[in-house]
Formats: C-alpha cells, structure tokens, sequence
C-alpha cells in the first residue's frame, strides 16, 4: 500500500507497545485527545484501542495495545499485542519502558529492533525514577540504541513535545543491529537460512521465535513456506535443539541481557538514598498479613459500606428517588398522562404500575446511577493507587488454595464494578483453567457495582442481614472455588506481577475516568431499563407475567418469599441491578421480613449473570461451558436461598 493510499485508509500507524502499566494508554489519550482507561496496575488494557492524531500536517492512526512482557507470548493479552506486530505495517513501533525498570525492560526493545520494524523508545516515568535518585542518560543511550529515545514523564505532560516532534522526523531506515555469541549467532542463521517465503518481520527475528518454541509463529511460519518449506525449517530447528541439548530459550534471554548490560554501562547512575519513603513502608504494610487485612477491611467499610451503601444508596437516592421522583416528577408525569392520554394501555405504559417514566426512567436515573456513580468514584481512587496489584500480592496464598493466583484478583475486583467488562479480563489470565475457574466465579458470587449498591442499600438498614449475606457470598465463593480447583483439570498457575508504586490519585484522571464509566454505563443500561418497562407492561396486559409469576411462586414460597419477589428474579436475569431495583421496591413497600430480605439477597446475588455477561461467557469461554456455568449457577443459587431460609429459621437468627 503507498503511502497515500495509507493516508486515505486512516493515515499512517504508530504502534503503543510495552509492559502492562508503563503508559501507555496516558500517552494514547495525550496523541489523539481520545480516552481509555487509565489505571495504576496492570491488565486494564484487554484490547486494542485505537485512535487517531495530526502531527505537523500529518495524520497518524495510534493504536494501543495490551500489556507484553516479549515478544513470546504467554496470555491472551500478550497474543493480542504481538499479533498486532505481526499483521500491521507500522509507520512506527513505540516502545514504550518504565525508567525505573530500565535492564529489566530493554530486552524487549531489542527483540523489536531484531524484528525489523521501525522502532522508538520512550523511557517513561522519569520523575519517579529522579525521585529514586536515577539519572539516565537518554543521548547516550540514543547513541548506543541507534534509534530515537525520548524520556518522559506523560502522567505529567513532560516530553510530550519531543515524541511529537520525533515522530515528525522519524527516520524508519535507521536500525541497529545487535550480535549474540558465535555460536548462537550460527544457530540464528543456520534456522533463517531456510526461510524462503515472505514475512513482514526479519528473518533473524522468525528463527530466534521458532528456537524458542512460539507455537503462533510455528503455525505463521508453516502457512508461510507450505509443508514442503515448513518441512525444512522444522528439520533445522530440531537439528539446532538436538546439538544444542539445552534450554536454548533461557540460553537466548541470558544473551539479551548480557547485550542490555552493555548497552546500559555509563548510562545510569544511581545516588544513595537514606531509608524508605512512606508510600514504600505503606506499600509492605499492605501486603503483609498481620497489616495488610486490618487495612483491607478498613478500605470496605469506609470505601464501600459508608461511601457507596450509606452515601450512595443512602442519602443520595432517598434525595432523587425519595423526594425528587416520588414526590414531583412521577405526581406531574401521572398528572398530565391522566388529563392528555385517553387510553388505559398507554396510560399504563407510559406511567403505570411499570411505566416507562415512572418506572424505566425512576430506576435508572434515581435509584441505580447514583449508586454506580459513587461506586465507580471510589473505584477509581483506589485503582489509581495502585492497591490492586497489593491486594493480589496479599491473597495470592488463599487464592492458590480455590486453583487460581494472585493474579485473578484484578478480574475479581474489576467484577464488582461489572462482571461482563471482568470476565473478558479473564483472557490476561496464564492457563485456560484458571480463567474457566475465574468465570466461574464471577457469574456466581460476585455481585456487579449495581447490585452490590442496591444490595448494600437494602441490607445496611436492617442490622445483621448485612452480616448474613456477607458471611454466605464469601462461604459460597470459597467453597465452590476450593472444590472447582480439585474437580477441574488443567494446568496450575504461576504468579508474576508488575508492582507498580503506590500512587496519590490524579483528581482529573479520577474525576474523568468516573464520569466517561457512568456515562457509558448510563448509555448502556437507560435503553435496557426502557425495554424491561415496556416488557413488564406488556407481560402484565397480556397475563403472561402473571402466568410467570404464578409458574416461580412455589420456587419463591420454598424460599420462604413472597410470590411478587419472582419479577424480580426473572427481570435479574435481563439485568442484575434492575432484579435488584425489584427487591429494593419490595422492602420499601413493606413486604419482606429480615428474614426474607437476607434470603432474597443471597439468591439474587448468586442467581444467573446477567444477558450481557451471559454473552461475554460464551464469546471467551464457548457455548458448552457458558450454558454449563448457566445451569450450575442458577441451581446452586436456589439450593442456597432454600438451605439459608431454612436455616435462617431453624435457629431464629434474625427473628
């Protein structure tokens, strides 16, 4: 494609690539005015974003990818983000590094200065590295590099201007080029040698990968050069193997690093420091058991209890739903239906039992965002932290326990902000066991930020329903996890993550990052909760619903429920915070005991994920396995909500 056509198509591409949280997606967001999610810790990024920009006259397509550690990939995410490579033509690759991970993340610049393609570096977070005492010479490192090298610091807008500027005058025939050992050297040819089809990577760069063993690039390279030509290639990377009888992976990652050392020598100096900051002794606090829960709990009960259950479900929906709908807008909505509209059907759809306006539009705007809204905004004070990557740190041993590592915490925790976005989170995952196991787990007994705020609402006006479902969500979760790793084979998951610094949270990127969620929230849900009304309404005016209702009320009455908390368990399924909305209008009217509320919240809670994560469970994970967890679910749930009532009972707890 010429370089017009290109243009015409979008413009040319950059290319964002490097370790999960270095970045990238701040210096996304500054190119192309665009906004992704910005988060300090690793794995925000699933998928590629992309954006556009206009640099001196030029326009210019940036794409974003996922997190990669190399160019060998080993989760989704980083098949994602090296795949991109290999099918793109890039106007630039920017790799993008952490200043303060310098030898730890230069290896990767020089497998993609081995690949061929057009390659700048961006050393970034350079105020944190200064603060650590870190000097970096970024000319000599340029020199030694031989590509453009821009330090920069883009949380705070600094070197910006340059990658701009280096962008502009970026020169693609210029490359370096980087020898390993001799023998190593003979090996790397003796496999490129064979390659005789066409590839948009060097070739040097395809026999290091087929040496290593990459099962992508085997399948590439064998689409490539046909069986004939595969035939050949296959022979001399054995022969290699064979001679060579050693792990000719770590042989060749001992070589990048032996190279990055040199590269680095003048390059970085480092001034002694006295002591640890406070963020890094609040850091090992929060990791350390004995600290590490206390401050945990601490984070739950101000966080989401007092914040999200007291504020949100609170104060700020009795505000809207109590006073503002209930006592003005749904009176002059009825009012005017009754003077202008002469028909009983539209009268009941519009501002009926479940009206579009007094019920639709009430739950959406008065009782569920509220409640999101300050979910999300506490959300996103902690991410932007970086307690996440501690918090996996601090439950990996329990979690190794239910098959999963330390690692599954981030979709946990992103589950309860929303299951559908956790469970495609569940592709950075290392085995397909675990992220089997993760879904699991997500469709069962992690609540949405929705329900969760509803959920709280309800059960923190009434003492020890809270206490009640806590202890069940938490038994269920650990039960069914401890049981599911033992019954479900696969392979066990390592545990390796980017520890990022504890950060204070930037208020604009906090403030946006809440707002661009509710506001794609809101986009989302408003239509559904329209439809719900219009559903509702029509099931009630032809009897339907009534026929549904009266089909569940046995499973209710063998919940101990009324029959009228059925709606609420049908409609869950269409969305979990509108089910929830249902219990919430039941406990107001009156119509559920302790009892009952402790009951329908844990059923509720477990019940089948919503039609939106129910879709995303098949898209990642299958049709078979998504009806399975379906099933399982949704059993398990009433099994639950029938052995509770009846215990609930049995012992009069909460009588």
């Amino acid at each position: 494609m010429t370089r017009s056509n290109k243009e015409s198509a979008g413009g040319d591409k950059l290319i964002l690539v490097g370790n999960p949280n270095v970045g990238k997606s701040l210096l996304f967001n500054a190119l192309t005015g665009a906004y992704t999610t910005v988060s300090n810790y690793p794995g925000t990024s699933v998928e590629v974003s992309r954006g556009f920009c206009e640099i001196e006259g030029n326009r210019y397509e940036v794409l974003d990818t996922p997190g990669m550690y190399s160019l060998l990939p080993i989760t989704e995410e980083e098949r994602v983000a090296r795949d991109i490579l290999l099918a793109e033509e890039p106007y630039a690759v920017i790799h993008v590094i952490d200043a303060r991970n310098l030898e730890r993340m230069l290896p990767m610049t020089l497998q993609l200065i081995e690949t061929g393609l057009p390659v700048m570096l961006v050393v970034n977070i350079m105020d944190e590295a200064e603060a650590l005492g870190m000097s970096i010479d970024i000319p000599l490192l340029q020199e030694k590099l031989g590509i453009p090298v821009i330090g920069a610091a883009t949380a705070r807008k600094r070197g910006l201007k340059e990658i701009r500027a280096a962008i502009a005058a970026f020169d693609r025939q210029r490359r370096a080029v980087f020898g390993y050992a001799t023998d190593l050297e003979r090996d790397i040819l003796k496999v490129a040698s064979t390659l005789a089809g066409e590839y948009r990577i060097d070739r040097r760069a395809i026999a290091l990968l087929l040496l290593q063993k990459d099962g992508g690039v085997e399948e590439l390279v064998r689409a490539t050069e046909k069986e004939a030509g595969y035939a050949g290639v296959e022979a001399a990377v054995n022969a290699v193997v064979f001679e060579r009888r050693s792990d000719l992976h770590l042989r060749i990652s001992l070589e990048r690093k032996r190279v990055c050392k040199g590269l680095l020598e003048g390059v970085v100096s480092q001034q002694g420091r006295e002591g640890k900051r406070f963020a890094e002794r609040l850091s090992d606090w929060t990791m350390n058991p004995w600290t590490g829960f206390p401050i945990l709990l601490v984070i739950l009960y101000f966080g989401l209890y007092q914040f999200v259950g007291g504020f949100g479900a609170g104060t700020v929906v009795d505000l809207l739903e109590g006073s503002l709908f209930e006592e003005h807008i749904n009176p002059w909505f009825i009012s005017v239906a009754d003077r202008l509209v002469p028909w009983y059907w539209l009268r009941e759809l519009l501002v009926g039992e479940y009206g579009v306006l007094t019920l639709g539009v009430r739950y959406a705007v008065a009782l569920v965002l509220p409640i999101v809204g300050t979910f999300f905004l506490v959300f996103s004070v902690i991410e932007d932290t970086g307690y996440f990557p501690r918090l996996a740190m601090l439950v990996d041993r329990i979690f190794k326990k239910l098959g999963l590592s330390g690692r599954a915490v981030i979709p946990i925790v992103l589950g309860f902000g929303c299951d559908t976005m956790a469970t495609m989170v569940t592709r950075t995952l290392e085995t397909v066991r675990e992220r089997i196991l993760a879904t699991i787990l997500l469709a069962l007994a992690i609540p949405c930020s929705a329900q969760l705020g509803v959920i709280l609402g309800l059960l923190s006006g009434v003492p020890g329903t809270l206490v009640v479902w806590s202890v069940c969500i938490a038994l269920v979760f650990l039960v069914i996890g401890f049981l599911a790793a033992r019954l479900l084979p696969g392979e066990k998951p390592m545990f390796y993550m980017e520890l990022p610094p504890l950060r204070l949270p930037q208020l604009q990127n906090v403030l946006v990052k809440t707002l661009t969620r509710m506001q794609a929230y809101f986009l989302e849900i408003f239509p559904l909760f329209v439809i719900a009304s219009v559903l509702l309404w029509a099931g009630k005016m032809t009897g339907i619903l009534e026929n549904l209702v009266s089909a569940m009320t046995p499973v209710m009455h063998a919940l101990g429920l009324p029959g009228e908390a059925a709606a609420a368990f049908i409609f869950g399924f269409f969305r979990r915070d509108f089910g929830a909305a249902g219990l919430y209008d039941l406990q107001t009217s009156g119509m559920l005991s302790a009892v009952q509320l402790a009951v329908a919240g844990v059923t509720l809670t477990l019940f089948v994920p919503c039609v939106a994560q129910f879709l995303m469970m098949k898209k990642e994970r299958g049709w078979k396995a998504s009806i399975g967890i379906f099933v399982f679910v949704s059993v398990l749930a009433f099994t639950t909500g029938w052995g509770l009532n009846r215990f609930l009972l049995f012992t009069g707890i909460l009588a």
